[in-house]
């Protein structure tokens, strides 16, 4: 049976912009959630699912090609808040930006140019880029007086500028298998299988 990749194309974060979000998690550690590790916060663009290696290589060429026509552009985020927000309970702690042009004519852009030679599956929401810190268990979060939940809402003011484009893989490392010491835990861990500098 041929191997197949979990893959979704994201864009990933300067370390001082990862560093910085991570230390939310010091904030609400009362939380009963699973919170990301700094190095695998990114914002996801497109999510492919599983793929098998040709497909991948469409994905890694689709990508090349729609990337070399797109100049580089800045993102900003502005709020750290549960989400998404019209869930109740909230399944995670987000981190969201403002509307983004450029952003949203990338990611239809590479939709189009993979339509047709992968199937996955369109998203049929408005696009909302986010950066998700925790996923928030849903049984445990009930157990939780409402008057004890705490309130995740800050207003922040992070900015950066997008200069490439990866492909990535989401692996699933358990404990006890083999990794790397950073990644023996249950959770993903996430590879960049190609990286486009943009223009």
């Amino acid at each position: 049976m041929q191997k197949k990749h979990r893959i979704f194309i994201a864009i990933n974060f300067p370390s001082e912009v990862k560093k910085y979000l991570a230390k939310f998690q010091e904030r609400w550690a009362e939380l009963p959630a699973k919170w990301a590790s700094a190095e695998n916060l990114h914002i996801t663009m497109v999510f492919l699912g599983d793929l098998t290696d040709q497909e991948l290589g469409e994905v890694c060429m689709a990508t090349k090609e729609v990337v070399k026509n797109c100049n580089s552009f800045d993102i900003n985020l502005n709020k750290v808040s549960y989400g998404p927000d019209d869930k109740i309970p909230p399944r995670m702690v987000w981190v969201g930006g403002g509307k983004n042009k450029e952003l949203s004519l990338l990611k239809k852009n590479l939709e189009e140019s993979l339509l047709g030679k992968i199937n996955f599956k369109l998203e049929e929401r408005l696009f909302n880029p986010h950066v998700t810190l925790a996923r928030i268990s849903t049984f445990l979060w009930r157990q939780i007086e409402p008057e004890e939940r705490p309130e995740v809402a800050e207003n922040i003011d992070v900015s950066f500028t997008v200069e490439s484009i990866e492909v990535m893989e989401s692996e699933l490392k358990r404990s006890g298998l083999p990794a790397p010491s950073s990644a023996r835990q249950a959770g993903p861990q996430y590879i960049t299988i190609e990286s486009h500098q943009l223009q």
